[in-house]
């Protein structure tokens, strides 16, 4: 498997952006494709208005054919800047939290009551998850902002992006 981008490309990154690996992180090759996958992964299912160029069994979610964005069709060949950068900072953001983009929910570390001093509170839904504690996944605002335009539109016009809220 290949991340996007390339090693150079995603140290030449970190370096404009001020960001540096910390020491015994995984290399440049293990983050770019950690990153991608991440990125692939939670971004990739809003891309249903085209199609991976390479058909079903397409290794990335890009390239694509059939996409479009802002009325102008992306080469069915490109891979769009954004999200190669989107999926470096998803690298950089596992090399410094190895957890970041964990989706794992563990059932039993779910709360169904809580009881902090005298203010007590339940959950319904079968109670509440906290990011970092086991449940969902991190979401980066840089990342979300990045890929957002790629996105696309839901079926009422609107863009499906990470914070759309339903009509």
């Amino acid at each position: 498997m290949a991340g996007y981008g390339e090693d150079i490309d995603l140290t030449a990154w970190m370096t404009a952006n001020g960001l540096a690996l910390p020491a015994g992180a995984p290399s440049l090759a293990v983050l770019r494709q950690r990153g991608s996958a991440y990125v692939d992964g939670t971004y990739g299912p809003r891309l249903a208005c085209s199609v991976p160029t390479g058909g079903i069994d397409q290794e990335r979610a890009w390239p694509r054919t059939g996409h479009v964005v802002n009325g102008i069709a992306i080469a069915p060949d490109a891979i769009p800047a954004k999200w190669v950068d989107a999926s470096y900072r998803a690298a950089y953001l596992i090399a410094t939290d190895p957890t970041f983009g964990s989706t794992t929910v563990n059932p039993m570390q779910r709360v169904k009551r809580q009881k902090v001093g005298p203010i007590e509170r339940e959950f319904f839904e079968g109670g509440a998850v906290e990011i970092g504690a086991g449940g969902l996944a991190a979401i980066d605002a840089e990342i979300d902002g990045l890929i957002a335009g790629l996105l696309c539109p839901d079926v009422s016009g609107e863009f499906a992006g990470l914070w759309a809220i339903g009509n």
